[in-house]
């Protein structure tokens, strides 16, 4: 093992924004500066949603070029890169391996149109026996069956579309693979069968490549855009931003539940062997792949969507609203307000969430207490918390695996109404950060894979407990 921190590249795409984080990691040093960031989101056009992915992946080698000529001023070279990013989502190219068009956002409504027709050629249930994957409308087993052709086509999921413009080598990474509904939750690869009563033709999907294994050097052309003069690696961790924030959950025993909190919310426990009983299907868990042949069993919930579209919506009536001031004001509600299902698909779009959620109340003949943002606010993350903790105890009793203590990381670690509220809902303490979990996992595993780290996903663990800060929320009236 090598004794020098490498310079690792994460590059790193949410649903809202993506950046390109800058890692020093060996035995005694783990660090990260983030080089660029970039915005990211939905494009809408008069037949449906879209990704910008060109100007993403332009984004990318900008930031790819930050993260080179800023190691190289520091008197290092980059030796590698990673990339994660949201799932399900794929471009389509054809023969000569040409992009075919701006791939569909998995928020796009054309799926509703063809999901009956998926189940009559294979039940859900026998989907669920072999790819033990949660029934999601936004599944890419469900946006293929609404491809008009894909004859010679192929189909590459985001990461591994960016991963094939870099190095020109086309995979499917576990992980995210795993997310399809078209991977065998026993076996980690494509389910022939499932291909087969499907129509897809075959030549579609590419391999299955592990995680923690290098793809390739990026071509002679990247490398001449980034202004190197050397190889460099790009590695497969978990390209699935859920599988690398998994890598980077805190705990000290395996007896911990997660929630990956960002857009959505990924809520589940870390497994050695999938669930594909009737009992799991019902409940709606998703059996996807993580790092090191592990298991994600997990439960989608909304997420702080519902709170990032509350706040576009005011903000396109010309209202700031402050987020610190209207948590803070809604902290200061009482307890015990209106609750709404963050699964209802009515909440799935993009449009006014506001009125959404205050329909949805007055529905269920428990209206909003006030017309402020504040109460909007605080039945989202009320909401959620009830959501978050129903899971984790659906996952503790479904798999068998006992929770002892959830940690909270991504983007919803930083709310600490919603952490102390999960803690209260799940009579659990919550442990929450690091923020940064997935470019975390994402460096580890590429530092593994390079040599300059060694030990299994509790070593890993172990060196982010040493270099994060940590804030522990107790239930309040005891909890477990």
């Amino acid at each position: 093992m090598t004794t020098d921190p490498l310079a690792l590249a994460a590059v790193d795409l949410g649903a809202s924004s993506g950046r390109v984080v800058l890692g020093r990691v060996g035995p005694h040093t783990l660090e990260m500066t983030e080089v660029s960031r970039f915005r990211n989101g939905a494009v809408r056009l008069p037949d449906g949603l879209y990704w910008d992915v060109l100007g993403l992946y332009q984004d990318v080698l900008e930031g790819l070029r930050a993260a080179a000529q800023q190691t190289a001023r520091g008197g290092g070279r980059l030796a590698g890169l990673a990339i994660d990013s949201w799932a399900v989502d794929y471009g389509l190219l054809d023969r000569r391996g040409a992009l075919l068009g701006n791939p569909r956002h998995y928020r796009d409504e054309r799926t509703a149109a063809v999901v009956d027709d998926v189940h009559r050629k294979v039940e859900p249930e026998r989907l669920y026996a072999v790819t033990g994957i949660q029934f999601l409308t936004i599944n890419t087993v469900y946006q293929l069956a609404a491809e008009p052709d894909l004859a010679g086509r192929r189909a590459l999921l985001v990461p591994d579309l960016l991963g094939y413009w870099l190095t020109g080598v086309p995979a499917a990474e576990e992980t995210n693979a795993s997310t399809t509904g078209l991977l065998d939750a026993r076996t980690g690869d494509w389910a022939p069968e499932l291909l087969g009563a499907l129509g897809l033709p075959a030549g579609l999907l590419p391999d299955v490549v592990r995680a923690g294994t290098v793809l390739a050097d990026v071509s002679g052309d990247v490398r001449t855009e980034l202004g190197l003069d050397h190889d460099l690696a790009l590695t497969c961790v978990g390209s699935h931003d859920t599988a690398s924030a998994v890598v980077g959950v805190p705990a000290e025993n395996p007896r911990f539940g997660y929630i990956s909190c960002g857009t959505w919310g990924l809520v589940g426990v870390e497994l050695d062997a999938p669930v594909l009983t009737e009992d799991s299907r019902r409940a709606n868990f998703s059996n996807e792949r993580g790092v090191d042949g592990t298991i994600r069993y997990l439960h989608n919930v909304m997420g702080l969507w519902l709170l990032a579209e509350s706040l576009r919506t005011w903000r396109l009536r010309g209202a700031e609203v402050d987020l610190g001031e209207v948590l803070a004001a809604a902290a200061a509600l009482p307890a015990a307000g209106p609750r709404i299902d963050p699964d209802d698909p009515v909440f799935m779009a993009p449009g006014d969430m506001p009125e959404r959620i205050a329909r949805s109340c007055r529905e269920a003949g428990e209206p909003l207490r006030g017309p402020g943002p504040e109460h909007v606010v605080r039945c989202v993350l009320d909401s959620l918390a009830t959501a978050f903790a129903a899971a984790i105890g659906q996952a503790e009793r479904l798999s068998g695996q006992p929770v002892e203590v959830v940690h909270m990381v991504g983007g919803g670690a930083q709310n600490a109404l919603l952490c102390q509220l999960t803690a209260d809902a799940a009579a659990r303490p919550v442990i929450a950060g690091p923020v940064e979990a997935t470019a975390l996992g994402n460096l580890l595993v590429q530092a593994r894979t390079h040599g300059a780290l060694h030990g299994d996903l509790a070593a890993l663990r172990e060196r982010v407990r040493a270099a994060t800060r940590l804030h522990r929320y107790d239930p309040r009236g005891g909890g477990r």
